[in-house]
Parts: structure tokens; sequence; C-alpha cells
């Protein structure tokens, strides 16, 4: 019961946390990111919409055709693996093939021209299962529900195992760091007692020097 109870819990917190809506304000020349932990072979979609401050209305409107989104996308290893030029509503699709951060930045491609406008931009991260059209999926496969729904839950398992082996390799990175932390600690503190013990022994020969000159004066 305790194992059903925590499969559940674990499959919750996936879903949870497999999309991340959320709209920001950017100026002409600001550039936002955003850092996603995402295991490796996972495709992630996100779905993204500007809009345009207007400032007789006091809102934001659809943009003119022009406006639109430089996309750059950077693997752990500072690597770009998406960089690219979107209108001002679509789709961004990558899939990462080592597990760690990824740094996905948003910055508009417009120079001046705006007047110095603001931008909202509304986005919707979707990470792994989470990122495919089932629908579409059914209708190109010609599945069932069932079929579909097995499929489904198949697809959810693949990512919960990816995610558990992002865990893994999480928790041996940071074992690994704190070994690397300790074992400098340990030296510097070694060194520290090196250097204390030489001062000291450096001190009391100069003191023997100096009373033994004070005594023969």
């Amino acid at each position: 019961m305790k194992m059903i109870f925590y499969s559940l819990f674990l499959l919750s917190a996936y879903l949870l946390s497999s999309v991340q809506c959320l709209y920001f304000h950017i100026g002409e020349t600001e550039r936002k990111c955003f850092i996603e932990e995402i295991p490796d072979e996972t495709t992630v979609v996100s779905h993204y919409k500007v809009e345009l401050f207007d400032v007789r209305t006091g809102g934001f409107t659809p943009p003119t055709p022009g406006i639109g989104m430089n996309v750059e996308v950077k693997d752990p290893d500072m690597k770009i693996i998406l960089s690219r030029v979107y209108s001002f509503e679509g789709k961004i699709s990558f899939t990462s093939h080592i597990p760690g951060e990824h740094i996905i930045c948003l910055y508009s491609n417009t120079t001046a021209w705006i007047g110095g406008t603001q931008l909202r931009v509304h986005l919707d991260i979707q990470v792994g299962d989470q990122a495919i059209d089932y629908a579409q999926v059914a209708q190109k496969e010609k599945l069932s529900d069932l079929q579909l729904r097995i499929r489904q839950l198949v697809e959810q398992v693949e990512q919960i195992i990816k995610e558990q082996s992002y865990q893994r390799f999480r928790e041996e990175r940071f074992r690994q760091t704190s070994e690397s932390t300790h074992q400098r600690v340990f030296w510097w503190s070694l060194s520290q007692l090196f250097i204390l013990l030489v001062m000291g022994f450096w001190q009391m020969r100069h003191l023997k020097s100096f009373f033994e000159a004070k005594k023969l004066v």
C-alpha cells in the first residue's frame, strides 16, 4: 500500500513539474533567460505568444507583422543547440541529449523603431510526454481510445524512469562535488597548520636569538 501511494505521489509530482505556464514583460533590447533541468533524450516544447503594449488603450494587443522573438537554447556544456528567429506566436521545440540545466533565452528581434514599447510574452513550457500531442498521434497512427491511453501510460512511465535516472545523476554529481570540496578543505586546513607551525618555529628561533643577543650585551 505504501509503495502504491509513493508511486502515485511521484507520478503527481512529475506531472505538476512537467508543465510551466507563465508570462513576463520584456523591453526591446532586454534578454530573458530561464533554466530548465531536463533529463537526457527528452523533448521540450514551448508554446509562446507575444503581445505589444498599446499606449492609447493601456493594454496589450497582438503586434504588427515583423515583430518576433530570437530564441537561443544552451545545454549544460554551454553549447548552443537551438538558435532561431520566430514570429510573434508559435512553438519552440528541441530535444536534450545530455542531462542537466538547459538555458532558454528569449529576446525581441526588433530595434528602437518600436519606440521603446514593452512586450508581454506568454510562455508555456512542456517537458517529456506532456510535450506530445496525443490527439495528433491518435489520428496519425489510427489508435483507439484504449490504445491511446496505454500509449500515454507507457510514455509517462518512460519519462518517470528518465527523471529517476536524472535524480541519480544529480546525486552522484553532488557526491563528487562534496568529496572534492572536502578534499580541498582538508588540504587547505593542512596547509594552514603547516604555515602556523613554520611561523611558530621561526618566531621561537627569532626570540631565542633576541634573548641570546641581549645576554651578550
